[in-house]
Parts: C-alpha cells; structure tokens; sequence
C-alpha cells in the first residue's frame, strides 16, 4: 500500500500556510471536479484525492498528527497494521517530543471513512454515514454561470449601468467606458449554490456589442462611410458629420479626391478602457454618380469628357 503525500498532492509543501492550503484546493477542486470532466475517470480519482487531502491539511490537529504519522510510515509498515501495542511503542520512541498520542486511528482523524485504501486500512477509518457521499462534509464551492448581456456601442464608449434579474433578485453591473466586445465581468456569488457549506459559484457576463449604423469599431478606432458628390470630389469641399458622442464636425474633402480614400480624424475614436485618451476616426470617401442628368448637364460632361482627349 502506498503512502499519500498530500502536500503532493495539493501541490504544496510542509510550510504552506492555512491559506495557501484552502486556496489549492479550491483551485484543484475546481479543475477536477466531476461536472466539468463528465466521463473522466482520471479526472474523478483526482479530485478524490484532492478532496481527502483536503480533508486532512485543513484541520489543524490532524495536520500535526499526520505530519508526525508521515515520519514514520515505513515502520508503521512493517508492524502490518495499527495494533495497540503500535501506539505504546510510538510514545516510547516519541519521549522527549511534541506529541503523545494513545487509542485508536478512529479517534485521531475523527472516524472519516470512504476515502482510500490508505485511509481505510491505515487510519482505520469508519463507514460513512447512510446517506451521504464520499466528499459530502467537504465545503465545495457552487458551480460558476455564465450569460451574455449585449450592449450598444455609444454604452460601450461612454459606460453604462444595466440592471437585469437573475432568480429573481435584482442585480447591477457597471460597464466601464472603452470596453471590448468580448470581455467577460465577474459578478462574485451570483452563480450556483455551494456544497456543505461551500460558497456559492460565481456568474460571468461575456459583453457583446451590437452592430452600428454608421460606424465600424477595430480596438480603439471608428470607421465611418462617407458618401461623396462627384463635383465635391472633385472640386473640393466639406461634409458634415456626427461623431459617436453626438457631435457634428465638418470633413474637409480634399480637390480630386478618389473613391475608397481614407481620411482620419484624430481623438474621435472609441474612449480607452482605463485611459484619458481616445482612438481616432477614419472616414471613408465613397464618391457618388450623379444621376438623371438633365440635357444641359449632359452636354457639359460631353464638353469635359473632350476637353481631356
């Protein structure tokens, strides 16, 4: 039978604190847990085994207890098994140290029983209460939800607070200026109920922006179609148009200017998340055909068109 090292296991060593050992295996817990591995048998022995660790590196006096049992594994060992003068020869050997132990396994690890055969055999552990699971007195933290709260992109510039209801209760999320279709919020608590005491899981909201009117968003950046005269294009001008934040600037159209050109417009871009600053605008020249040309307009498009042969 081999010895559990439950450091190992928990991937710590000896001088892990408290802290450290609860936060291990909430993590492993959560990474092995049977709902999130349906099917996987190697993933269920593992979080068996983190679940008994758990059990032992949790509780300070049996922590102590097992770190000194651990020591002497290998003459445990070669007793074949817990008899009671194993315990008597153990404070003699013990004289002079920290711990004086007498009776049985049951009554140092507080009869756990339905774990490994390390514990069954070795600890002598007890049946289980009918009724309950393996790892039922074990806290385990409710299962994390997820959903999708979609938001327009002015909110997503400027912010937003959104309200919504989940089973019932009211809840409230900020939405941070800049934010990225993508990014996920993490409301703590709001997920599904714990186990035996555990805390409730957690829900994310994964932010999705809807698609605008006028203006393409890329990172930071705006792009916005801009329809174009051909005699503005060709001659020159401005065009009006109304930013994101509702504003109304002029675009200054260059003589000659092509269809598909790319004017930018500094610092009229999407607010950045964290930041003071802002992306910036481009706008994209589309210049138009004049249609229904009257007879005199007709003729003066012949006049030009022969003007440059």
């Amino acid at each position: 039978m081999e010895f559990k090292d439950y450091y190992k296991i928990l991937e710590l060593d000896k001088q892990s604190s408290a802290d450290d050992i609860r936060k291990a295996y909430r993590k492993l817990a959560k990474k092995y847990h049977p709902d999130k591995n349906p099917g996987d048998n190697s993933a269920e022995e593992k979080f068996k085994e983190v679940s008994e660790a758990y059990e032992v590196l949790k509780d300070p006096e049996k922590r102590k207890k097992y770190d000194t049992l651990g020591a002497n594994w290998k003459h445990y060992q070669n007793t074949g098994g817990p008899d009671p003068d194993w315990f008597k020869n153990f404070n003699q050997n013990q004289q002079g140290g920290s711990y004086q132990f007498s009776g049985g396994f049951n009554d140092l690890f507080g009869n756990i029983g339905g774990f490994s055969d390390f514990f069954e055999s070795f600890f002598g552990g007890g049946a289980r209460p009918r009724g309950s699971s393996r790892f039922g007195n074990i806290p385990q933290k409710g299962n994390d939800y997820e959903a999708s709260l979609s938001i327009s992109l002015e909110e997503a510039h400027h912010g937003v607070e959104k309200q919504f209801v989940v089973n019932g209760k009211t809840l409230k999320v900020k939405i941070t200026p800049g934010i990225e279709e993508g990014k996920k919020l993490r409301l703590r608590n709001q997920g599904g109920e714990g186990q035996s005491g555990g805390e409730k899981g957690d829900l994310y909201l994964n932010i999705q922006i809807a698609r605008h009117r006028y203006f393409e968003r890329k990172e930071n950046d705006l792009y916005y179609d801009l329809d174009v005269d051909l005699y503005t294009a060709v001659l020159g001008g401005k065009k009006e148009v109304t930013t994101l934040d509702g504003k109304r600037i002029n675009i200054i159209i260059p003589k000659e200017t092509e269809s598909g050109k790319i004017l930018k417009v500094k610092g009229m871009g999407m607010n950045k998340s964290g930041r003071t600053d802002r992306g910036d605008m481009f706008v994209r020249i589309n210049v138009t055909t004049p249609k229904n040309l009257t007879n005199e307009e007709r003729k003066l498009f012949e006049k030009l068109a022969s003007l440059r042969k």
